[in-house]
């Protein structure tokens, strides 16, 4: 009787890690609908395997997370298992994971294949950083460490901004253009203003939800705050192009901040009027495929323009954008100014 109640315990908890897990997995859908992948894939297909490969290694990580750490450490203590069972359950719940036995399949596979075991060493030590590092669900201790750049309201969305993988894929391609800035001093121009406007493109979708990560109680924060409309969508955009200035730096910043301004103006309808939620640590989901392809296209158009013809582009793009704000700074509910 004992033995089958210690067995029906660890299935008991073993189901409801999976049901855990499958949730959270289902939440990685948004990768549908966000214009890096949508882009990347449609127009670049087999030549774009580095960029998906470095797309897979940002999902990796919150993917591979020990489904153990998602428990509450008071709550995990509380459960009336011998130091036997929890044994058992240390060993059988990585299991759970999908990505566990793909990689041991990988193993069986590089077994036969001598030539694949350099791939199965990378993929076996992402998995285990990503396995041992804690998990991660809310916000870390480090974004408090982010000083009151431009007030207190762009240093919280700048903080909202770090808690998406578009931030994190958007920083991965700027480390690798400066490390090919370093290695390659002659780097052709083609490909600063192809990794710049990638970079931007990475952070695109973010630029169609901007209150997605903001609750209930934020919106009705913003409604009570003694500002028009348009100065809290001033906010969000001046933490944006703040990220795009420092993460298109070892390119070409200009280029990155037309890009990004093309983008906000296009990406304001659909922050304010459609407001879908998001979900942390996961990446950015776009309003629709059309709205996410006219916004690259005038991105990339604002983009290449001030790359090759002329810097100047940058003063229609700030006249959109601060246009933009406005009108739909009117729609955000937020307290009416005095005739």
């Amino acid at each position: 009787m004992a033995r089958e109640s210690s067995r029906l315990t660890i299935r008991r908890v073993l189901a409801a890690l999976a049901t855990i897990g499958g949730r959270e997995r289902k939440t990685f859908r948004s990768i549908a609908s966000n214009n890096f992948f949508l882009i990347t894939v449609i127009f670049l297909r087999q030549s774009g395997i580095f960029l998906y490969l470095i797309g897979a290694v940002v999902v990796l990580f919150p993917l591979s997370a020990d489904p153990l750490r998602k428990i509450p450490p008071e709550r995990l203590a509380l459960w009336p298992l011998t130091r036997g069972e929890r044994r058992k359950l240390r060993f059988l719940s990585p299991w759970i994971n999908p990505l566990t036995w793909i990689l041991a399949a990988f193993a069986a596979w590089a077994v036969k294949h001598s030539e694949s075991w350099t791939a199965f060493v990378a993929a076996a030590v992402l998995f285990g950083v990503g396995f041992f590092v804690p998990h991660v669900s809310g916000e870390p201790r480090f974004l408090r460490w982010i000083p009151p750049i431009g007030g207190q309201l762009v240093r919280k969305n700048l903080r909202e901004i770090l808690l998406t993988l578009d931030f994190y894929l958007a920083l991965v391609l700027s480390i690798a253009g400066l490390t090919y800035r370093l290695l390659m001093p002659q780097l052709p121009d083609e490909a600063v203003m192809v990794m710049t406007l990638l970079i931007v493109l990475a952070m695109s979708s973010y630029a169609q939800c901007l209150f997605g990560l903001e609750s209930v109680a934020g919106l009705t924060r913003y409604q009570l705050l003694p500002i028009p409309g348009w100065r809290v969508i001033a906010q969000k955009d001046a933490a944006f192009l703040l990220v795009i200035v420092v993460l298109t730096t070892p390119l070409s910043p200009l280029t990155g901040l037309a890009a990004g301004l093309a983008a906000l103006t296009l990406g304001h309808a659909a922050s304010v009027t459609e407001r879908r939620e998001q979900t942390r640590w996961r990446f950015s989901s776009g309003a629709s495929f059309g709205h996410g392809f006219t916004q690259v296209i005038a991105m990339m158009g604002a983009g290449v323009t001030a790359y090759r013809i002329s810097p100047l582009i940058l003063i229609p793009c700030f006249a959109g954008c601060a246009g933009s704000a406005w009108w739909l700074g009117r729609k955000l509910r937020a307290p009416a100014e005095p005739d």
